[in-house]
């Protein structure tokens, strides 16, 4: 009976680390691709990142020039995990969860939500990202 439980219990964690490979950055922007948006482009997912908007927002404003370090919200002052995959292997994790913030944030930040290809660019260029302690090595 022991090992039928610890057999079990391999299985679901396999099971759930596959889910979780499958629902990645790259999985993500294959679906954006999918959906028509692309080819995307980190140096356009910079420039998204830095522009600041005629509301005096970017998301830098939030979530810092370097996307490697946490963040802090511009209102509530309330802390942000870094966004790059490197500094936070968790981002990309969840579709849902990506969708949710990128349109409350798409909106909070440039009064509309961000197009398909946007979202992309983001992706891209967060997924790129490496802290500045990998690069040295």
């Amino acid at each position: 009976m022991n090992q039928i439980a610890i057999l079990l219990t391999g299985l679901g964690l396999l099971v759930s680390l596959n889910a979780r490979a499958a629902d990645s950055a790259s999985s993500q922007l294959q679906a954006l691709q999918r959906a028509g948006a692309g080819p995307f482009s980190a140096a356009a997912g910079e420039a998204l990142w830095l522009q600041q908007q005629s509301n005096g927002r970017s998301c830098s404003s939030c979530h810092g020039r370097d996307p490697n370090m946490p963040g802090k919200h511009q209102r509530t002052g309330k802390p942000i995990a870094p966004m790059s995959t490197h500094a936070n292997p968790d981002r990309f994790t969840q579709t849902e969860k990506t969708e949710k913030w990128f349109r409350r944030n798409c909106r909070w930040t440039l009064g509309r939500e961000c197009s398909a290809q946007e979202k992309g660019d983001v992706i891209l260029w967060l997924s790129q990202q490496q802290s500045i302690q990998q690069t040295e090595k």
